[in-house]
């Protein structure tokens, strides 16, 4: 997804300013029009006019290119909110574990933490209805306990060690989102970012990370953005800015309506000196895209992974009187070289293109890059060292590394698809906490000593088999459990800290970010 800003207000008014409307008896739009007021007014039975709309501009959208696309209200509030930067709420990372809120961590500094409300915590009750044990789909409970900025909340919670349920009114406030997954040293003066996707307080979420990381001696950074979706053009262009020359072009868009927009560097960038490795896969897409396209065409840095997404159409948002929304696509955008990474597809056949990553499976691609193939009238060159890349089908890394699909074993991932891992380490976590948290002060201690219980294998195994979950032999069993044990390990870790320390873990286990780290030292 990359999403340009806005150009016009809720009524309308710019859009229509800038375009001349032909209501005239021959114009398609009086067609139109009279075709919703025929079918409102004289069918045989009842329509909602609101729905009737809704799927005229939806059957007008769906025949376009495969981004662009009409959101209702509600829709449209669930797809900002990931790239708003906060929402308004209780403040708690919560999990369900049997039918019940388990708080993972309340949010550092939120309302729930100022009033007492810890990890480990069920919540039970919401404002007097009980949301424990009733099977009350997730998205209810999020709306019960989201809710207006200085609203406030009455929740019940069962503490593990006390008998009677707690009390606490919490005032909702603003919760901030963050789009950097995880920040820490990976070896020394080697830092690592991991980028989840680009949103309004990306750009400054990442300078904070950048001057943390050089506070500890970072001297080469390696940026991941694998199943980096995407987000704002001017978060992805402020991140690239960090990292070249003043003005070094990092993108450009242009459009049958929309003329040429350059995007430069503005100079002082926190990062323009020392080793960058770009971390990429298939699912890498649209901002992330111009972030890796714009290191590569300035041969600022290395490119591992796979072959990227291929998304390079920029969409408008069109905002509509009643809150929902049009995202039109109304340019290309281009990498410094002049590619335009955007991969083929056909007018109004959704299926074959969300069917693009099968493809690629199938066709040897991701294990092999001599299964890539590009047209020679795609080719382009780097800017400053003129090394060969390609356009018309997303960023070909510099450095290919194949997918291994043999090193997680189909019982491996029948136990993570039907949720038996997490469950059992969720429980594991509530039970064992305060011990775990005594006997580990620090992350490094545990990481250096703690070893995975032969009893929560035991209980993962027991509970795999009551879903009919088995491994085929012995052998499926021993290849298994090594990587069990070490996702396992992460996810403890990251109940009992956070996201980096999980990353910390489970990036032994990711080839493309050793093969990084080879590359880097």
């Amino acid at each position: 997804m990359l999403i340009a800003p806005s150009f016009i207000g809720r009524d309308g008014v710019g859009l229509f300013a800038q375009m001349r409307i032909n209501l005239g008896a021959d114009s398609p739009l009086r067609k139109l029009q009279i075709a919703e007021m025929a079918v409102n007014n004289l069918y045989v039975d009842s329509v909602d006019e609101q729905k009737l709309v809704e799927d005229g501009i939806r059957g007008m959208i769906e025949k376009l290119d495969p981004h662009s696309s009409y959101l209702t209200a509600k829709e449209v509030k669930q797809a900002n909110e990931p790239l708003q930067g906060n929402f308004e709420g209780i403040g708690v990372q919560f999990n369900m574990v049997e039918d019940t809120l388990l708080v993972i961590q309340p949010v550092s500094g939120g309302p729930s933490e100022k009033m007492g409300i810890v990890a480990g915590d069920r919540i039970v009750s919401v404002n007097d209805t009980v949301i424990a044990g009733v099977k009350m789909p997730r998205e209810e409970i999020m709306r019960r306990l989201r809710g207006p900025k200085g609203t406030r909340v009455h929740l019940g919670i069962v503490r593990r060690g006390i008998s009677d349920t707690l009390r606490f009114v919490v005032t909702r406030d603003k919760i901030p989102v963050k789009s950097i997954d995880a920040t820490y040293m990976i070896r020394p003066q080697v830092g690592y970012i991991r980028i989840g996707n680009f949103g309004a307080t990306t750009h400054d979420e990442f300078c904070e990370s950048l001057k943390r990381l050089k506070r500890q001696g970072m001297q080469s950074l390696i940026l991941d953005l694998q199943e980096n979706g995407g987000g704002y053009l001017h978060a992805a262009v402020n991140i690239a800015k960090e990292f070249l020359e003043r003005d070094a072009l990092i993108v450009y868009t242009q459009g049958r309506r929309t003329q040429r927009s350059e995007y430069r560097a503005s100079g002082g960038g926190l990062f323009t000196k020392g080793k960058v490795v770009v971390l990429v896969d298939s699912y890498t897409a649209s901002a992330a895209e111009i972030v890796s396209g714009a290191i590569q065409d300035h041969d600022r840095g290395i490119i591992v992974g796979r072959r990227t997404f291929g998304k390079g159409l920029v969409q408008r948002p069109i905002d509509l009187p009643d809150g929902s929304m049009i995202r039109l696509t109304v340019a290309h955008y281009y990498t410094p070289s002049g590619r335009c990474i955007q991969k083929p597809y056909e007018k109004g056949n959704q299926k074959d293109y969300a069917e693009d990553m099968l493809h690629r499976l199938k066709s040897g691609e991701l294990m092999s890059a001599d299964s890539v193939h590009f047209a020679d009238s795609l080719k382009y060159y780097t800017l400053n060292q003129h090394r060969l890349v390609y356009g018309g089908g997303g960023i070909m890394p510099d450095e290919f590394v194949p997918l291994d699909t043999l090193k997680y074993t189909k019982y491996h991932r029948q136990l993570a698809a039907k949720s038996v891992i997490v469950t059992a380490n969720l429980r594991y976590v509530d039970e064992h906490r305060r011990q775990l948290q005594q006997q580990y002060k620090t992350f490094d201690d545990f990481r250096l000593r703690f070893e995975v219980p032969q009893q929560l294998v035991d209980h993962i195994k027991a509970e795999g088999e009551k879903q009919n979950i088995k491994p085929k032999d012995d052998a499926e069993l021993q290849a298994t459990l090594p990587l069990l044990r070490i996702q396992l390990k992460a996810l403890i870790a990251r109940d009992l800290w956070d996201m980096d320390e999980y990353y910390s873990i489970m990036n032994d286990l990711n080839d493309t970010v050793q093969r990084a780290l080879q590359l880097i030292l």
